[in-house]
C-alpha cells in the first residue's frame, strides 16, 4: 500500500504525537482532518484504534482491527488489535481462541506469541501461558521484550520466570 502523502502524512504524525501526549481529543480532530479516501490507510486505522482505545470506545476499536485485518491480513497489528479489544471487552476466550487460528502465519511475531501468554495467564492457565513467553522470547529476546513483559500486570504470576527464560 502507498505511504500517505503530506498534508495527510503530517497529521497522522500530529495525532501520534497528540497522543502520546495523552491528548486522545485532538489526536481524533488530526485524524479527522485526513483526506476522505485515506481514512481507511492502514497507518490511519492503527491510530484511530489507538485513540479509540485510549477513549475506552472499545467497540469502535474492535472495528478499526477488523478493518486493518480486512486491508492487511498478513500483518500481524491488525490480529494483535482485535484481540487487545476483545480481551477489554470482557472476551479473553474469544481473544486467544482466533490468535491461536493465526499464529502460524506470523512465524516471527514475538509480539504475538506475548499476546497469546497475557490471554492464558489472565485465564489461569499458566503453563501455556509460559510456552507462548517462551516462543516469543526464542524469537527475540531483547532487553525491551523483557521489560515490557515484566511490566505487564497480566504477566505477574510468570515474572518470577522471566529472568530464567
Amino acid at each position: 500500500m502507498e505511504s500517505l502523502p503530506p498534508p495527510d502524512s503530517f497529521r497522522v504524525d500530529a495525532a501520534h504525537g497528540w497522543l502520546q501526549l495523552g491528548n486522545h481529543v485532538e489526536a481524533s480532530a488530526e485524524l479527522a482532518k485526513i483526506t476522505p479516501r485515506r481514512q481507511s490507510h492502514p497507518d490511519v486505522l492503527k491510530l484511530r484504534w489507538a485513540v479509540y482505545s485510549f477513549a475506552g470506545e472499545l467497540e469502535a476499536a474492535l472495528d478499526a482491527a477488523q478493518t486493518l485485518i480486512k486491508l492487511r491480513p498478513n500483518d500481524p497489528w491488525g490480529w494483535s488489535y482485535r484481540s487487545f479489544s476483545l480481551r477489554e471487552l470482557g472476551r479473553t476466550v474469544e481473544a486467544r481462541d482466533s490468535l491461536s487460528q493465526v499464529i502460524d502465519q506470523f512465524p516471527k511475531s514475538a509480539e504475538l506469541r506475548v499476546d497469546l501468554a497475557r490471554y492464558e495467564c489472565s485465564l489461569g492457565h499458566l503453563d501455556q501461558a509460559r510456552a507462548w513467553l517462551q516462543k516469543a522470547f526464542a524469537l527475540e529476546h531483547t532487553t525491551e521484550l523483557e521489560l515490557r513483559a515484566l511490566n505487564d500486570p497480566d504477566l505477574k504470576p510468570l515474572w518470577q520466570d522471566i529472568d530464567s527464560t
